[in-house]
């Protein structure tokens, strides 16, 4: 058997986001949690070796609270990824935060429920990692660099509240998160970006604005539909591509940050 391979970088892409690189080599990973998404992509980009995985499937099988989190983050952290950038697609909360702009959120509220969002759940040492900042400032710093070098309008900042989904708020929900101050309604970062934490990844999500949800005051927002969303990542992913290539061809911080036992 060969050696396992190794990755400097990992991509989880969201919603209408299915492939990243064009020349890779598809590798499949057991890992204790079962398998992830589906195969990684192994690719490289200048001298930069980067491992893509759809979170959701590359077919989209996975729903947002169905997705193998563990298995995908662990096969990340299997194959030496240090930084991992997660962009997804989400709605605004907020009237100022349009359609088609990008948002580097630094906070995150957790709106989910009965997701396996932790490594350790099993028998052994207690272990409660630091979450107070739920993104890494310097990986934050380099998405959002990108954005700006791309020419996308980029909010430096903001709270994403994550749903358990598969379906979308209700209006009296969405004006909820809203009047919370939050920008950003999103179904998958957690526990994506917990995971990482605790496998000692740094992480940041580049959301890219699909939509205004339900009951963004001002907005005469329509019901948010699937198709539609789908529809607006499509439309707009190759300025996702765009921006994740600038962000992969930046310096990227060096080295993975503490993490809990066994990591």
């Amino acid at each position: 058997m060969g050696a396992q391979p190794r990755a400097d970088v990992g991509v989880f892409g969201g919603s209408g986001f299915y492939r990243f690189l064009d020349d890779v080599t598809e590798v499949a990973i057991d890992t204790p949690y079962g398998a992830p998404s589906g195969p990684i992509s192994i690719g490289t980009l200048g001298e930069r070796t980067v491992a893509f995985l759809p979170r959701h499937g590359p077919g989209h099988e996975f729903p947002p609270h169905r997705v193998p989190y563990r298995a995908n983050v662990w096969a990340m952290h299997a194959l030496g990824v240090a930084n991992v950038l997660g962009p997804c697609a989400s709605g605004s909360l907020q009237p100022h935060v349009a359609p088609g702009s990008f948002v580097v959120p630094d906070q995150l509220v957790d709106r989910t429920w009965g997701r396996a969002d932790t490594f350790f759940d099993d028998a052994g040492p207690v272990h409660h990692v630091a979450f107070a900042d739920p993104y890494d400032a310097d990986l934050r710093a380099v998405a959002i660099e990108a954005c700006r070098a791309e020419g996308v309008s980029v909010h430096d900042g903001g709270t994403v509240v994550t749903i358990q989904g598969p379906r979308f708020s209700t209006r009296a929900e969405s004006r909820w998160f809203g009047a919370q101050g939050w920008e950003v309604v999103n179904m998958t970062q957690h526990p994506e970006a917990v995971l990482c934490r605790e496998a000692g990844l740094r992480y940041a999500a580049i959301a890219l604005i699909t939509d205004f949800d339900a009951g963004v005051e001002g907005s005469d927002a329509a019901a948010v539909t699937q198709e539609e969303v789908f529809a607006f990542f499509e439309a707009n992913v190759e300025t996702v591509r765009r921006v994740l290539f600038r962000a992969l061809a930046a310096p990227l911080p060096v080295g993975r940050i503490d993490a809990g036992p066994g990591y």
